[in-house]
């Protein structure tokens, strides 16, 4: 039998300060309202109820009112537009989320969500247009709770054993291992220099760490050296914990290693002034994406490129064309290679989408 969950409304009838000279159509109204506000009430709760089609991939059970405000509450803090916290409404519903933290939290359980949705609008009813702006609200979405703390660590407490520390220790980076955050100090194996000699860094030394957590977001905060000790018969070093931890900026877009041939067209400026135009040269340079986001990407050609130069790249992603207007930020000369890492200047809102679906594994490849 499904539980139906009902407010209590803890009023009386001297609630309303009734008295005989009250309208009696006033005393209906009044208790209509409130049969309204409970077969409302009635209704979202019983039209939500668990083992609704599509199963709950996300803490069981169906949507409820609650979950709801949650969502809205996490969009807010995200800093979600409204159309974005609508699309984020949309996915977590075709999976009947009921726990949104922990979605947001699980960067695979959440590309699971987002994954269904890419492939129910990809196969939209509406205009090819219209189709293409939804999956392009999709991924900004997608990329928003990507580059958002939320989840995040608040406290070296919550740094899991085996975690790899950076530490900084003037001009040297040494990485060593969390052997536990238990209790007052941070126990971590005993640092050593590039011989394999134990390094005796001083008590009361102030440090610099860096981590990443498994979402791969990194963080840093400061802390000193308050002993040494050991464990299970090897040496540790122990650090104060800290509950400041800063949160380090990341890639803007999500950026996946590949191999897919390209073209390239040189594109150069014809005119002057108001009469300017890009004009794209016919002439074809061979080359291989090595690594790519909607934000740019690193390509493997075999002539050498000047840095500065626009190019038009072309690639078949699912059979589909994608193409984009670029620009050489660098270039780097590798035996008979050369690299260049280019910026998007310019690119389609398909292409821009087709190279979303790739870099996040949505696509059927």
């Amino acid at each position: 039998m499904t539980n139906i969950l009902l407010f209590p409304l803890q009023i009386s009838v001297t609630d309303f300060n009734l008295d005989s000279n009250t309208n009696p159509i006033t005393v209906i109204i009044s208790f209509g309202v409130i049969a309204v506000i409970i077969a409302v009430l009635i209704i979202i709760n019983s039209s939500k109820k668990p083992g609704a089609s599509g199963g709950s991939k996300g803490g069981g059970g169906g949507v409820n009112l609650f979950s709801g405000f949650a969502l809205h509450r996490i969009a807010r803090n995200i800093g979600l537009s409204n159309e974005q916290a609508s699309m984020l409404n949309y996915v977590f519903k075709l999976d009947q989320v009921t726990e949104p933290e922990k979605s947001i939290s699980t960067p695979a359980l959440l590309d699971r969500h987002f994954r269904r949705a890419y492939r129910i609008l990809e196969q939209g009813s509406g205009s090819e247009a219209e189709n293409q702006r939804k999956l392009s609200v999709l991924f900004s979405t997608r990329n928003m709770l990507e580059n958002s703390t939320f989840g995040g660590m608040t406290s070296t407490r919550q740094i899991k054993d085996d975690t790899v520390l950076i530490i900084n220790t003037g001009k040297e980076k040494i990485n060593i291992h969390v052997i536990s955050t238990k209790g007052d100090h941070i126990n971590v194996e005993a640092p050593k220099n590039v011989l394999g000699s134990q390094l005796k860094i001083q008590r009361g030394t102030r440090l610099t760490v860096l981590f990443f957590n498994k979402s791969n977001k990194g963080f840093s905060f400061e802390t000193r050296v308050t002993g040494y000790s050991s464990y299970n018969g090897h040496p540790t070093m122990q650090l104060a914990h800290s509950n400041q931890l800063r949160f380090l900026a990341q890639r803007r877009f999500r950026r996946r290693q590949a191999v897919i041939a390209c073209s390239l067209f040189l594109v150069y400026v014809e005119g002057s002034g108001k009469k300017q135009r890009l004009v794209v040269d016919k002439r074809r340079l061979q080359g291989s994406i090595a690594d790519i986001s909607v934000g740019g990407c690193s390509i493997k050609i075999m002539a050498p490129v000047q840095v500065g130069a626009r190019f038009k790249i072309e690639f078949v992603q699912t059979d589909v064309n994608v193409a984009a207007l670029g620009q050489v930020l660098r270039s780097n000369r590798t035996g008979m290679n050369t690299i260049i890492h280019v910026k998007f200047l310019k690119i389609p809102q398909k292409s821009m989408n087709m190279i979303n679906a790739f870099v996040y594994e949505y696509g059927r490849e």
